[in-house]
């Protein structure tokens, strides 16, 4: 079984490498890294590894950026001292990271999985192409921590403009191809946005696509009923004129983004 690590402090790579041999002695460390350029520049040289670990922050940049452009489809296991918003990210995608300082048991715990699922490094393309897909999904997501969204609208009342924060709002819905923003007290304001901008401007922290006439604000979920066929089928406050339901294949999401996963 081969490995490199990616690492630009040279005592943590020492340590990580001491470590991983103390785990297991067969584990062969072809190469430690420390920048974007030298791992790009490695593996557009060198085959695969069976296992990567990678440090995050790196002296040029975040390691991401490797992986955004060389297709590494070998598992990665990051180290890192990152943030809770990434931490939970990785959970999200189900991709393995130790937190530094790093402790054998948990890098032991973490290479057992990695034999478990590979098999000894014996990797199917299947296996491959599903760890490729999340690394892809783990960089987009990432790629939005720093991202703003809306935090208010301006909206015009006969000739005066209303601010509304996003506090206010309980949700939006779209009838007759128009818009309407309504706010928690149950006041109703047309807006000139389509709901599919709206989807890039609000925090989806706090607001969720319900199905294709709604979007709502984390606030405005009274009930949630199981309905035919995987469905649910909600209660809004204030109340909404039609039945809102979520489609079974947005109801796992839902139910994620309501617990807050």
């Amino acid at each position: 079984m081969t490995t490199i690590l990616i690492e630009d402090e040279y005592p943590a790579a020492e340590r990580l490498e001491k470590l991983i041999k103390k785990v297991d002695e067969q584990i062969e460390v072809l190469a430690v890294l420390e920048s974007i350029d030298a791992a790009q520049k490695w593996f557009a040289a060198n085959p695969a590894p069976d296992l990567i670990f990678s440090d995050i922050q790196l002296s040029d940049g975040l390691s991401f950026q490797i992986f955004e452009n060389i297709a590494v489809k070998s598992p990665i296991i990051f180290t890192t001292s990152y943030d809770e918003y990434a931490i939970k990210a990785f959970k999200v995608k189900s991709i393995d990271y130790l937190l530094k300082p790093i402790k054998a048991q948990e890098l032991a715990t973490a290479i057992s999985k990695f034999k478990e699922v590979v098999g000894m490094g014996l990797k199917s393309q299947t296996l491959e192409n599903q760890y490729a897909l999340k690394i892809e999904s783990l960089i987009d997501g990432l790629q939005t921590t720093g991202k703003k969204y809306k935090t208010r609208f301006l909206i015009e009342q006969n000739d005066q403009l209303l601010p509304i924060s996003t506090e206010q709002i309980a949700y939006f819905f779209t009838s007759n191809e128009l818009v309407c923003l309504v706010r928690k007290d149950n006041k109703q304001f047309l807006i000139d946005y389509t709901l599919e901008e709206l989807e890039k401007f609000l925090d989806p922290a706090h607001f969720f696509r319900l199905n294709r006439q709604f979007i709502a604000h984390l606030s405005a979920i009274q009930k949630i009923h199981t309905h035919f066929n995987g469905k649910l089928k909600l209660e809004l406050a204030p109340s909404a004129s039609q039945e809102i339901l979520v489609s079974r294949e947005k109801a796992q999401p839902f139910k994620n983004w309501v617990e807050g996963l």
